[in-house]
Parts: structure tokens; C-alpha cells; sequence
């Protein structure tokens, strides 16, 4: 199955030719690969145990987003960028209608979690498999951006920084989640329901990716490449 023309904007990093899809996710049609980043699934419960009750839908609600997608491209491959749980413990709270959730979308493709930094821990028993990071020929996806390693030719995909663009619109301030691309490096934004963000301008970003950065803004039906120019600190 294709993905609908309005899934994505497609964008050329290296070799790889790439979907951005207005969801936050990643689409290779090349490789038939699916890629998101940072669910941190049970983020409501983690809060719910250390005493601040918000309302305990992230998960349900993340899943939800994430079968859409998977119904709309129909991976051969399913990569999750780290951070999936909120911490180490998140999976042992998985209500078991969640964990066959999860189980159904491995029989349909190769389902394959990255560790992150908050789920280092905890991943082992959950339906897939789990590595500290993947290759393909044109692609390498980690969960953090390391820009002392040798790409040797591919395009590293990862995570953890939640990017976040914002631009000011008929005389206010929007701020949209965003991916950010400087060439050979690609920051996804967070998919999950609960999770906030990174001004894209915050010196963190410097740190890892080269300028110019191109930034894409998710919008609600469609990805935008914004001008740098237009981009505003919080």
C-alpha cells in the first residue's frame, strides 16, 4: 500500500529520498520503513506514581495515532527512536489491552525498538526486538544525534530533542512541532500525546547539526518548510 499524497513531504537527505509525514512520523518508501520517535508511552502513569495526577490517556491515545499511520503505509518495518516509555517501568504498567496492541503491530512488520536514555532499561519481553541502534545502506537511525560519529555515507535519524518551531502569524505566536534537517542529519519531533518541546533555536541544536537547518512544521494536514528568518525564540 502507497501512502496518501497528503502523508507526506518528501524531502532528499544524502540518498535517501524521505516522507515527513504531518504526524511526526518518518516514511521510506525505498526500504518500506516506518520510523517514530519518542512515544514515552505511560508517561501519565510515571506522573501518577511520583504523586501528579494528570489524565491517564497518553497511551491510548499515542497507540492510537501510531496504528493510523501504520494502517495508511504499511511498513515491512517499524522503528521506534527511543524514549518509548516514560521510564524503565513503563512497560510492566502496559495494560495487557496495550501490550496486544503492540503484539499485533509485530505480526503485521518487524517491529524494532531503539533504546533512549529514559528506557535504556526495561524494553526486553515486549513483542519485537530491541538494539541500541539500526543501519540500512543509505540510513542510520540512534536515538540521540552524535555528530563525532562516522556516518560513512548515510543519513542519521534520531531523536530526544523534541524540536519545536515557532513563527509569529497575523500579529501572535504559533509554535508547531517540527523535524529539522541540515544535510545528513534528521531530528525527529516527539510523537507521543504527552510530550512538550525544544525551541529549534535553543543552543542545543547548534551543538549537533550543521547550519543552515532546514525545519519543517508539522501542520495539521500538511508538512511546511519554514523560513529561517521567520523563526522566533519562546
Amino acid at each position: 500500500m502507497k501512502p496518501a499524497s497528503r502523508s507526506c513531504a518528501m524531502v532528499r537527505a544524502g540518498d535517501a529520498e524521505l516522507g515527513l509525514a504531518p504526524s511526526g512520523a518518518l516514511w521510506s518508501a525505498k526500504d518500506r520503513v516506518l520510523v517514530m520517535a519518542d512515544l514515552h508511552l505511560e508517561k501519565g502513569s510515571s506522573y501518577a506514581a511520583r504523586g501528579q495526577l494528570i489524565p491517564p490517556y497518553d497511551t491510548a491515545a499515542t497507540l492510537e495515532r501510531l496504528e493510523a499511520e501504520v494502517a495508511a503505509f504499511a511498513p515491512e518495518q517499524l522503528i521506534f527512536l527511543g524514549d518509548s516509555f516514560h521510564d524503565p517501568l513503563g512497560p510492566a504498567r502496559l495494560l495487557a489491552e496495550y501490550r496486544d496492541r503492540l503484539a499485533k503491530l509485530a505480526r503485521l512488520c518487524d517491529l524494532v525498538w531503539v533504546a533512549g536514555n529514559h528506557d535504556s532499561e526495561g524494553l526486553d519481553g515486549l513483542p519485537g526486538r530491541t538494539c541500541v541502534e539500526i543501519a540500512s545502506p543509505d540510513l542510520i537511525f540512534r536515538h540521540a544525534a552524535d555528530p563525532c560519529s562516522d556516518l560513512e555515507g548515510r543519513v542519521e535519524v534520531s531523536g530526544h530533542y523534541h524540536p519545536c518551531a515557532k513563527v509569529s502569524s497575523r500579529g501572535r505566536g504559533v509554535r508547531r512541532r517540527c523535524f529539522a534537517l541540515d544535510g545528513n542529519r534528521l531530528i525527529l519531533p516527539a510523537f507521543g500525546a504527552y510530550t512538550g518541546g525544544l525551541n529549534i533555536l535553543d543552543p542545543a541544536f547548534a551543538a549537533v547539526l550543521r547550519q543552515p537547518v532546514q525545519v519543517f512544521a508539522l501542520g495539521r494536514d500538511a508538512v511546511i518548510a519554514l523560513d529561517p528568518k521567520a523563526l522566533r525564540p519562546d
